[in-house]
């Protein structure tokens, strides 16, 4: 990964995934957090979700957490004059081990899945208080036979369908709360934005940051024309 290529496009877009304030609202009606409950956004790349975090549960402290400097960067200037959130540069994979755990609700979009869903329930069950929720998006499959464009969309990594992963997270031992698709509109929260950057960027690129670029605008490309077939899944999840 060309990081220096990575943080000229992506520097200070609003959102680095898919999703929503549909999505978080969601999941914290679901999940409930109460008076003086402790949030976790891990992978929180730029700090996206946050705002809506903070509006749905008012009464909630947030702690951001990402291992890339250049996002932690991004979230502590943004909200910087919000006292309910802490900002962290942490690995995810190791949530248990911070000073603001354990926590009542982990909201991860679109990162789990780089630890697999059984290591990275295991990790986050680790920092959640007892009773406490997961609510993560997750690469899924929403036809019985996907084409190859779509299965090679996730470069290597191979979604199952909705019912397959509401399975294999009860047999991590986890309540299913509540799934639902992350929207197309969500996706394109994403990508337009990023595709007005990468058109801005274009006329003075070189070689590095071109093929950066490139390869963003087909992954936005290819998404359009698999989007019936694949896409995201939100699961709620308690310990059971």
């Amino acid at each position: 990964m060309d990081w220096d290529a990575f943080f000229t496009l992506h520097h200070d877009l609003p959102r680095e995934g898919p999703g929503l304030a549909e999505d978080v609202a969601f999941a914290l009606s679901l999940a409930a957090p109460g008076p003086g409950a402790v949030i976790c956004d891990a992978g929180a790349g730029p700090g996206g979700d946050i705002a809506a975090l903070l509006a749905g549960a008012p009464d909630a402290a947030l702690v951001a957490v990402d291992r890339h400097p250049g996002f932690v960067g991004t979230m502590r200037a943004r909200f910087a004059d919000e006292p309910r959130v802490t900002v962290v540069q942490a690995d995810m994979a190791n949530l248990a081990n911070l000073a603001a755990a354990p926590f009542d609700l982990i909201w991860c979009a679109g990162a789990l899945y780089f630890l697999g869903i059984g290591p990275g329930l295991a990790a986050f069950g680790q920092a959640l208080r007892p009773g406490g929720v997961v609510a993560f998006s997750e690469p899924c499959h929403f036809v019985p036979e996907p084409s190859q464009a779509a299965r090679d969309f996730w470069d290597g990594y191979e979604p199952a369908d909705a019912d397959t992963l509401a399975h294999r997270v009860r047999a991590e031992g986890w309540m299913v709360l509540g799934t639902r698709p992350v929207a197309d509109a969500g996706w394109e929260a994403y990508y337009r934005p990023l595709e007005e950057r990468i058109a801005a960027l274009r006329p003075n690129a070189g070689a590095g940051l071109t093929e950066m670029l490139d390869s963003a605008a087909e992954e936005a490309a290819t998404w359009r024309r698999v989007r019936g077939e694949t896409g995201y899944l939100l699961i709620v999840a308690r310990k059971a």
